[in-house]
């Protein structure tokens, strides 16, 4: 699961700011889709290297973990800098190399507000380097020909909510999230597991544990679904069939 493997276009790449942005942010959906059969790539812009807990070396072996854990074909990680996180041309053109490469049909990436601030500037990052990667003459030496991906959809992350374009049921896929996020010991709570002597964070703290459930029981209860993860959409949505529209459930 590398990616000197042989590149098969990828459906999805979703991509985080840090290791278990993703995994917390749309671990459901990425585990849903594979689960279907869709060939879904993780991309992580930093490996955490400024965070309160954990090494670089230690987030990047959890996130490996966690990707094969949500059946992921492939997880890539650049250097944009944790803590105050680069989206300047250099950055835009490591990304761009990787969706050419990858040519996803859709990206997920952060929203564009949120608690940390790596995580709006990962939105700006993502949400340009998607439109620069169509460009033939933009950084023509970084891999192969021009891939602008079809879409790119935002998911939810810690405390910048918004109203989402829509939801994706991840009821069956859910214990496949909480196997990835599982992986992450230096990150997030753990019930039973032997504490580890570093600070305290919030993400760390069993309350955030089970906001994650609550909020995934608060989106899926509003589409009839046990579990759902929120996402946004700056365009509009094209409808074949609004009969697939209505949500299932009691009325």
């Amino acid at each position: 699961m590398s990616a000197e493997q042989n590149h098969q276009p990828l459906d999805v790449l979703a991509i985080g700011a840090h290791p278990d942005d993703v995994e917390l942010g749309c671990g459901g959906t990425v585990a849903l889709l594979a689960q279907q059969g869709k060939r879904v790539g993780i991309l992580h812009l930093t490996r955490g290297e400024a965070g309160t807990r954990g090494t670089p070396e230690e987030r990047e072996a959890e996130a490996r973990a966690a990707a094969e854990a949500l059946g992921a074909v492939t997880v890539i990680f650049l250097d944009c800098g944790d803590g105050s996180l680069r989206t300047g041309e250099p950055e835009e053109d490591a990304l761009i190399e990787q969706l050419r490469l990858w040519r996803p049909e859709i990206v997920l990436g952060p929203a564009p507000e949120d608690r940390h601030p790596d995580h709006g500037r990962a939105h700006l990052l993502v949400k340009n380097a998607c439109f620069y990667s169509g460009l033939r003459r933009r950084a023509e030496h970084r891999g192969p020909a021009p891939h602008r991906p079809g879409v790119v959809f935002s998911y939810m992350q810690h405390d910048a909510s918004f109203e989402p374009s829509f939801v994706v049921d991840v009821t069956s896929a859910w214990d496949r999230k909480i196997e990835s996020l599982a992986c992450y010991d230096s990150q997030l709570y753990r019930p039973g597991a032997s504490s580890r002597d570093e600070p305290a964070t919030k993400i760390a703290s069993r309350e955030f544990a089970l906001s994650v459930e609550g909020r995934a029981r608060h989106f899926g209860q509003l589409v009839g679904a046990e579990l759902g993860e929120p996402f946004w959409s700056r365009i509009p949505l094209a409808i074949g069939d609004l009969m697939h529209l209505r949500p299932p459930g009691l009325r």
